[in-house]
């Protein structure tokens, strides 16, 4: 049985007076799929935050690898939702790629190429950062967060404004790298058809954890009304594992 790689216990943050996170419990295990959903103002940049370090727990813990996020912080990859840069700054994919430092030899930037074949961008080494589309430039924020061997990777909706034939395409490369790296990855996503075929487990989250389990049990017309305040049922993908 897997062990735990992420366990965060009666976790609580507020910003002031507005509370962001209200007594949050779970754990997520070693090489699984997780992802979080939840409206707008629900907590989910919060915890991301946590998880990664930028924030303390005011109340409760936080361990990764049985440690303290910062102590594993260079072992947690992050893509974020938007990362804003000039197009018009001449830098190559190749030279981005290299911006990311690292002191081990075997992580050192000739190990750039490999990566980028990885996530399908081989021929793009040389092309002008600002020149890709949408959803070539996610999978150059990918392939970032893969040089150094992360052992968490976290997508902050990592297919925001991208079609969806490349949609799919992002989401089929995350599980690839999920199953061939055992990389655990937890995502952050508005799409329920998504969450249901891709992820092992869901978080539902608004300030407290209303569910936390398998999409096709735990998701129901009910959590959707309290998460959103609406009423919609979930698509039951055949290919999920």
């Amino acid at each position: 049985m897997a062990e735990n790689i992420i366990e965060i216990k009666n976790l609580s943050f507020s910003f002031g007076n507005y509370q962001a996170l209200d007594d949050i419990s779970f754990n997520i295990k070693k090489g699984e799929i997780v992802a979080i959903i939840g409206p707008n103002g629900s907590g989910k940049t919060t915890l991301l935050n946590i998880i990664i370090g930028n924030y303390k727990p005011q109340t409760g813990s936080v361990l990764i690898k049985k440690q303290l996020p910062k102590k594993v912080r260079q072992k947690i990859g992050y893509v974020p939702q938007k990362f804003q840069f000039d197009r018009e700054i001449p830098i190559t994919v190749y030279e981005f790629m290299a911006l990311e430092k690292c002191e081990q030899d075997n992580h050192r930037p000739r190990h750039i190429k490999k990566i980028l074949e990885q996530v399908g961008l081989k021929n793009k080494q040389k092309q002008k950062l600002g020149s890709l589309s949408g959803g070539q430039f996610q999978r150059v924020m990918i392939a970032r967060a893969l040089l150094h061997e992360k052992d968490i990777l976290i997508f902050d909706e990592p297919s925001s404004g991208i079609d969806i034939v490349g949609e799919q395409t992002i989401y089929d490369l995350i599980k690839d790298i999920n199953q061939t790296r055992k990389t655990t990855c937890l995502i952050v996503s508005h799409e329920l058809n998504i969450v249901n075929k891709y992820a092992d487990n869901v978080l539902c989250l608004n300030k407290k954890m209303l569910c936390y389990g398998k999409p096709e049990t735990t998701i129901s017309p009910q959590t959707l009304t309290e998460l959103f305040g609406i009423n919609a049922g979930l698509y039951h993908s055949h290919n999920h594992k």
